[in-house]
């Protein structure tokens, strides 16, 4: 895991989707997209899921945030995909 200094490019609602980790056999999850600081709209960006509580916290477009990011990657049905996870996600101040 790493931690970021990020601004908000934008975020989707939360919605619920299954867990067999979760007692009730489903979590929240909201989608976030989040670019590197240093004025370039061309910078990089992130697409990151958060689950649970954290994704009932709304960010707006321009906020600048500290997150912390779980890297990893999982095979279907003979594909990896890469995974961003959003482990948390502080506001720092809003532009």
């Amino acid at each position: 895991m790493e931690t970021r200094i990020l601004k908000v490019v934008r975020q989707g609602e939360a919605f619920n989707v299954q867990s067999s980790k979760s007692e009730t056999g489903q979590v929240q999850k909201c989608n976030i997209v989040l670019r590197e600081l240093g004025g370039s709209k061309f910078g990089d960006e992130f697409v990151c899921a958060m689950l649970g509580n954290l994704a009932a916290c709304r960010f707006q477009e321009g906020d600048v945030v500290a997150a912390t990011l779980r890297f990893s990657t999982h095979e279907y049905q003979g594909q990896v995909f890469q995974e961003i996870l959003a482990t948390d996600i502080v506001k720092i101040n809003h532009q």
